[in-house]
């Protein structure tokens, strides 16, 4: 197994946030108001994107298609009510090159869908368990504890009291 880690930091007043991967890239979160970075569920449908993107560019290149554009659209629909969880994401893939095969671009787009991209993994299968917890730091010292732990294999438990 491996692990992937990322760090969001506050920056100044409003909902601007910088994001840090474990690789040390970074991004800007933002929300409408400030609006000087993506959204944070924006970033769903772009990670699926560029995890199948980079799947299917790799194993077309293996096939030996030349691929001069290729561009990938995906468009996540949002429940209207709160957390907005997608219920649906549609990526459409679009080629183009001399003499594409057809086969090959279906074949990639399926190897990924179905082996490769981690990101689709995660979001079709909806296995993964997510913990909440907190660090407070203070005049007073450090007080952690776990808040909550939400998943497909467990209901949403009550909040556990501070430790």
């Amino acid at each position: 197994m491996s692990a992937k880690a990322a760090t969001i930091s506050l920056e100044g007043d409003g909902l601007r946030f910088i994001a840090r991967a474990g690789s040390g890239h970074s991004i800007v979160l933002d929300n409408g108001a400030g609006d000087t970075g993506m959204r944070p569920a924006e970033l769903i449908p772009v990670a699926l994107a560029g995890c199948t993107a980079m799947d299917v560019i790799s194993i077309l290149r293996k096939k030996r298609q030349l691929v001069t554009r290729y561009d990938v659209q995906a468009t996540g629909i949002q429940q209207d009510d709160p957390p907005h969880a997608f219920t649906q994401i549609d990526v459409a893939h679009v080629v183009e090159g001399p003499r594409i095969d057809d086969e090959a671009v279906r074949r990639a787009i399926e190897l990924s869908a179905t082996k490769y991209c981690s990101v689709g993994g995660t979001l079709a299968t909806g296995v993964t368990e997510i913990h909440h917890a907190y660090l407070v730091r203070d005049d007073d010292g450090e007080r952690t504890a776990e808040v909550i732990v939400t998943g497909p294999e467990e209901p949403i438990l009550e909040a556990m009291p501070a430790a």
